[in-house]
C-alpha cells in the first residue's frame, strides 16, 4: 500500500506547483535625483558686540567694563531690543603681560588685566539691524562681529522647492527613458532628502573697531538661497 502512496503525494506535489502562478518580475525602472533653488529673503539678523577694557588689577578692570557693558545694554534696549533678544555670549579675564626681561631668565610680569564681555543680539525685522549696530558702537562697543542674516522660518519657500526639485527629477528621467527607447511611467517612490543653504549666512567682513560713529551703520540682508533634494524612482514602459 505504501508503494502506491509515494507516486500519488509526488503526484500532488507536482500539480500544486504547477498550479501556482509565476512570480512577476519588478517592474523597469530608472532611480534620479532632482533639485530646486528658491530664494527667498532673510527675516532674521544676528550680530555679536563685545567691550574690552584694560586695567592694572581685575576688580577695576572688571567694574569698568561692568559699567559699559550695562550702558551697551540699555543702548540696545533703547533702539528696540528686547530683553529676550540680547544674550550674554563670551566673558572673559586675560592678564597682560610683560616679556621684555624675558631673555634675563625673568619671568614675564604681570602689567595689567583685560576684560571681554560679548553680547549676541538676535532679532527679526532686519531693518533695525544698522540702528542697533551703531547704538551698541555709540554705546561703547570696541569690537563687533559675527553680522548675519538667515530665515527664521524653515518652512519658506519649502512648497516651492519641493516642487521644482521633482520637476527636476522628471525632466531628467524622461531624458534617460527617451535615449533608451523608452518611455517614462509613473512614480513608484518619492524620498526627500533634505533642504539647506548652498551658501553659508553672510557675514558683515571679519570685524568692526569703531568708538563713536556719528551717522547709522548702514547694512543690506540681501536674499537667501535654499535648495532642495529629492530621489525619485520611476517606472519604465
Amino acid at each position: 500500500m505504501k508503494r502506491f502512496l509515494i507516486p500519488i503525494l509526488t503526484a500532488i506535489l507536482s500539480a500544486s506547483a504547477l498550479a501556482q502562478p509565476a512570480p512577476v518580475p519588478p517592474p523597469d525602472t530608472v532611480s534620479v535625483t532632482g533639485s530646486g533653488r528658491i530664494s527667498v529673503t532673510p527675516d532674521r539678523f544676528s550680530f555679536n558686540a563685545t567691550v574690552q577694557t584694560i586695567s592694572p588689577t581685575v576688580e577695576e578692570a572688571v567694574n569698568e567694563n561692568n559699567r559699559k557693558v550695562a550702558a551697551v545694554i540699555a543702548a540696545l534696549k533703547a533702539a528696540g531690543a528686547k530683553s529676550e533678544e540680547i544674550q550674554t555670549s563670551n566673558f572673559s579675564i586675560y592678564p597682560q603681560q610683560d616679556y621684555s626681561q624675558q631673555q634675563q631668565g625673568k619671568l614675564p610680569r604681570v602689567v595689567g588685566y583685560q576684560v571681554s564681555n560679548s553680547i549676541t543680539v538676535v532679532k527679526k525685522q532686519v531693518a533695525d539691524a544698522g540702528r542697533l549696530l551703531q547704538a551698541a558702537i555709540a554705546a561703547g562697543v570696541n569690537q563687533t562681529s559675527g553680522l548675519t542674516f538667515s530665515v527664521s522660518d524653515s518652512t519658506r519657500g519649502r512648497d516651492e522647492g519641493l516642487r521644482a526639485a521633482f520637476a527636476d527629477a522628471r525632466a531628467k528621467a524622461s531624458l534617460l527613458a527617451q535615449a533608451a527607447g523608452r518611455t517614462l511611467g509613473p512614480a513608484m517612490t518619492i524620498t526627500e532628502i533634505g533642504s539647506q543653504s548652498p551658501q553659508p549666512p553672510r557675514p558683515m567682513g571679519a570685524r568692526v573697531m569703531a568708538a563713536v560713529v556719528a551717522e547709522q551703520v548702514p547694512v543690506e540682508s540681501g536674499t537667501e538661497e535654499l535648495l532642495f533634494t529629492v530621489s525619485v524612482v520611476f517606472a519604465l514602459k
